[in-house]
């Protein structure tokens, strides 16, 4: 039988961090990280890192290990997150998967073939999409999909762009047909999980989410924290230290239009509402990502009463399973 695992996911700003932590501290367990910009050295701020105080409730995996300008794959964070699992388990520790990124998550959970056959309809309707809407709209999708294959392709190069967001779409249905409703994963965004796709734990997801609102609020409150923890000093030593617009970790949210205000190109106020604005946006592509996986049993964190009463929500389904 396949090792257990469980799994905290969600959009961004619903207490991810702090459930996940009270979750492996209740099992004597370790987070093993499934974040896309948290993997980076020195961007600590922006991405939301757990904080010194936090690491020290439970060992973290798969923070801080490579640098702004290092390439990183899926298929390496794969190799590393499933080193990592081993590693947590032959020490008699139980293992917790958190984090926002839909890619990493299913590359982790589910069985994936990184080699993907070409689909002709599919680029047909990239290639209409970026006609109507603009090749930049298609990068975008590819940076919150795959950072790291967006990082190797040029913003301009939609014959290189189109094919990483095939790969994008196999991934996130983890079996080789091509169904109708497959096709209109990447060209929309959406595109339920295929049940059918063998799984490689015996594994156990739990989002969270909160209503629009409410949602909305923690993300604006999220956001001005950032900025009083030194956000632009960060992004500013980021700069200084040869970072700037070309590297696809400096795309991410907080550290684009932070950088765009440090160019002189918005100003302050106006980079603190595009950031809130970008973020909710994201979130809500998050959720998107996640609702088309039925396996997910879904806590609203509002009405759990906070971190504390989903991490008693998800220990309870946990142990009954």
């Amino acid at each position: 039988m396949a090792e257990r695992l469980l799994a905290i996911v969600g959009p961004t700003a619903t207490d991810k961090t702090e459930v996940a932590l009270l979750v492996a501290e209740a099992l004597r367990g370790e987070i093993v990280s499934a974040d896309s910009m948290q993997i980076y050295r020195g961007m600590d701020i922006g991405t939301a890192k757990p904080t010194p105080e936090q690491r020290a409730r439970a060992p973290h995996h798969l923070i801080d290990i490579i640098e702004p300008d290092e390439p990183f794959s899926v298929a390496d964070y794969r190799t590393r997150a499933d080193a990592a699992l081993a590693d947590i388990r032959a020490r008699g520790k139980q293992p917790v998967l958190a984090g926002g990124s839909g890619l990493y998550v299913r590359a982790v959970l589910e069985e994936m073939d990184f080699a993907v056959a070409p689909d002709p309809e599919l680029r047909r309707q990239l290639a209409e999409e970026a006609r109507t809407k603009g090749l930049s709209a298609l990068y975008a999708r590819l940076i919150e999909a795959d950072a790291a294959a967006a990082a190797r392709i040029h913003p301009n190069d939609q014959k290189r762009i189109i094919r990483a967001l095939e790969v994008v779409q196999d991934a996130a249905h983890c079996h080789p047909e091509r169904s109708e409703g497959s096709r209109r994963f990447a060209a929309d965004g959406k595109g339920a999980v295929d049940q059918r796709a063998a799984l490689r734990y015996n594994s156990m997801e739990f989002g969270l989410t909160a209503p629009r609102d409410e949602l909305y609020r923690r993300i604006d409150a999220r956001v001005e924290t950032m900025l009083a923890a030194g956000l632009v000093e960060e992004v500013r030593g980021l700069v200084e230290r040869g970072c700037d617009e070309r590297l696809i970790s400096m795309k991410g949210l907080g550290y684009a239009q932070t950088l765009a205000y440090l160019r002189g190109e918005a100003s302050l106020e106006e980079a603190v509402r595009r950031l809130k604005r970008d973020t909710r946006r994201f979130a809500k592509r998050q959720l998107t990502w996640f609702r088309a996986d039925p396996r997910i049993h879904w806590i609203d964190i509002a009405k759990a009463g906070g971190p504390s009463g989903v991490a008693e929500i998800v220990l309870r389904e946990w142990q009954l399973a």
